[in-house]
């Protein structure tokens, strides 16, 4: 039985849910600038659940995304706000033992794998975050990559900070045993395993998908996860949209999601947590079926 670490819950659409702001191409970095108790109160939150690694409210905060809504000039502030409220979350929980992961999300949008950068660009974009980020990170947290090439240069970047790098990646909902680029996961799995990650996970994708995905996951020796989303489907975010167009699955509240999330647990999961709709309620749910089986002492 693997010890496991519990990650928080999905960020963004949950702080849509609780703001007044409507919802913008900048998601959750609009509610970071604006808002930015209402991110240090959800991290509470999530912490409170049970979540013992809390992941920076940076994921839209990134240098191509903020360049094309004219937000550059945001970018390190939005970042120190982003950690600001992770560090005074920590603080107020008053639990120990919580770290901060850095994030290092998709560039320019997500589950968009034909618009990726090139290597060497993204490498040098995550290189920037990761400078940003270092300071606060205890974890860097490689999240929603869609293609190897995304996956291997965020990996690279985050690796040279010296700290552990956790690599998830998004398998498609549909055509099981691939990235959402078409590329096989036992091929993306390999890339990151020789590049030295820590950890591989599966994330932002149906827990049906990564139940499916599953035995390709175990072929590694490192560290293995996941934390799925609550979406009925991603179809319908193109560049340009913003998140509102995405319907919540309706038969997936939190005892639910707790029963697909404990099957990873019993089959070698060593990280798991929530991704989008994924709130405090389920990651609470998922904390005590944890604890009920002794997978959290």
């Amino acid at each position: 039985m693997n010890p496991i670490t519990l990650l928080d819950g999905g960020m963004g659409q949950e702080l849509l849910s609780r703001s007044s702001r409507p919802a913008t191409r900048l998601w959750s970095a609009d509610i970071m600038l604006n808002e930015p108790n209402l991110v240090r109160d959800l991290h509470c939150d999530f912490i409170k659940s049970g979540a013992r690694v809390i992941t920076l409210n940076s994921y839209t905060a990134t240098p191509e995304r903020l360049a094309r809504e004219n937000a550059y000039a945001h970018l390190e502030g939005l970042h120190k706000l982003a950690m600001g409220a992770a560090k005074d979350a920590v603080e107020m929980a008053q639990c120990d033992g919580v770290k901060i992961a850095g994030c290092l999300p998709p560039l320019v949008a997500s589950y968009q794998p034909e618009i990726t950068l090139s290597y060497d660009d993204s490498f040098a974009s995550y290189r920037r975050l990761v400078e940003l980020q270092s300071s606060v990170s205890d974890i860097f947290l490689c999240e929603t990559m869609a293609s190897i090439t995304e996956a291997t240069s965020a990996c690279a970047a985050a690796l040279e900070s010296g700290k552990p790098v956790w690599v998830a990646l998004t398998v498609s909902d549909t055509n099981f045993g691939q990235l959402r680029s078409g590329e096989s996961l036992s091929d993306a799995v390999a890339a990151l395993t020789s590049l030295g990650a820590d950890a591989i996970l599966l994330n932002c994708s149906q827990p049906e998908a990564i139940n499916a995905c599953w035995p390709q996951l175990k072929n590694t020796k490192l560290k293995i996860g996941a934390y799925a989303n609550g979406f009925v489907s991603i179809a319908s975010l193109h560049p340009g949209v913003t998140v509102d167009v995405l319907e919540t699955r309706q038969d997936l509240d939190p005892q639910q999601y707790a029963k697909h999330a404990m099957e990873w647990a019993r089959n070698g999961a060593s990280i798991i947590g929530g991704c989008c709709e994924i709130g405090p309620a389920h990651i609470k749910a998922l904390h005590e079926s944890l604890c009920k089986e002794g997978f959290i002492k």
